[in-house]
């Protein structure tokens, strides 16, 4: 059972499963909130062995039953709501979304998998987070730092590991922070076998254009504002989403029960530099001049809480398990404005809201 198997990740997890694993039967658990989008998984959603099932994760009799019916012996939970700006205008959605929700899955696995005559054995709760429970980091300048970046850059010497202590400083990380310490009380507590992982930003196709990466494309090509928080010094780790799936498909099979694992891609950028990158980028491929569009920049008031600097050490995951990064953050941008420029209808539906008119479209019916 994937939780959240409609939005920016999950869909590249379910795509994964659904295609690298035949002979599992994947469960797609989405409420189909304003961030998922079953068309995301268009091109799998007749796969013999994928069942898309509308549900909330805070349903808990729904949810055991949902694992009953089906057998559940895995679960990987990446439903949440994840954008910092609505967490700050609404706090309590986030908790009870990210922590009921979460206790939610795991009292229902509990009971499910306790009255199997196996109880625990082959059974894997493995638990999506963020590396900004962490909290921030200091931030140094790199030599020799330019307006203009063309080459990779470290801004600081202190890394996310997994014995980092957690200091979260928006309701959005709070509530995170919180699932997590509930996932490994269930552990502790129950003995589940449960693992945790905790990545950094993501970005890639399918990601709702209220992100950074996908909104500033849309509106490069719209020639509409592009808004920096502050002076855009704020420096985030970036991994393509896809790199993501792969780390979460081989920590769900190899790796150890009762451990976090840090995702991260070892590639810090600072937001004005993603910026104008973008900017180079899209108006190459859009074969308008060289940075014609850097004066769509605009700088407004920084968000309340904003952290300086997040930055994974993945060495762990890269040690135990062999994973590393696949690409470059160059190559990743490049494959990203190609694929929402030639995903425009996509777009177009999803900033409409005519895509929230999928679900009934395809299952009307059945």
């Amino acid at each position: 059972m994937i939780t959240g198997g409609a939005g920016f990740i999950g869909c590249h997890v379910v795509r994964l499963f659904v295609n690298s694993h035949p002979d599992y039967r994947i469960i797609n658990v989405d409420k189909l909130t304003y961030a998922g989008n079953l068309a995301n998984l268009k091109d799998i959603e007749s796969s013999p062995n994928y069942t898309f099932v509308k549900g909330d994760i805070c349903d808990f009799e729904a949810m055991l039953s949902l694992m009953r019916t089906h057998h559940v012996d895995g679960i990987i939970h990446l439903a949440a709501e994840s954008h910092v700006d609505r967490s700050i205008s609404d706090p309590f959605t986030f908790a009870q979304t990210n922590v009921m929700g979460t206790l939610s899955l795991l009292q229902a696995a509990r009971i499910c998998w306790e009255e199997s005559p196996e109880r625990y054995e082959g059974k894997r709760f493995y638990h999506i987070s963020t590396d900004e429970v962490y909290g921030a980091l200091a931030m140094t300048m790199p030599e020799g730092e330019l307006s203009d970046r063309s080459a990779h850059k470290v801004y600081g010497n202190d890394f996310f590991t997994e014995d980092k202590k957690y200091q979260p400083h928006s309701p959005y990380s709070a509530a995170k922070a919180s699932s997590d310490h509930f996932v490994r009380a269930f552990h502790d507590t129950y003995g589940m076998p449960t693992v945790v992982t905790n990545c950094s930003n993501n970005y890639g196709p399918y990601q709702f254009p209220e992100k950074l990466i996908p909104l500033f494309i849309n509106n490069i090509c719209h020639r509409r504002s592009l808004p920096v928080y502050g002076q855009g010094l704020n420096v985030r780790d970036w991994l393509y989403v896809e790199d993501h799936a792969r780390a979460i498909d081989l920590i769900f099979h190899k790796g150890r029960t009762a451990e976090t694992y840090n995702i991260g891609g070892h590639n810090e950028w600072r937001n004005i530099d993603i910026v104008r990158l973008l900017v180079s980028t899209t108006d190459r491929m859009l074969g308008r001049k060289e940075n014609e569009d850097m004066n769509l920049i605009t700088y407004v008031t920084d968000r309340a809480g904003h952290d300086l600097r997040y930055a994974i050490d993945s060495s762990k995951l890269q040690q135990e398990l062999g994973w590393v990064p696949s690409l470059q953050f160059e190559e990743g941008i490049e494959r990203t404005v190609r694929w929402y420029l030639d995903n425009e209808q996509w777009l177009d539906n999803v900033t409409s809201g005519d895509y929230m008119n999928y679900y009934e479209k395809m299952y009307s019916g059945r």
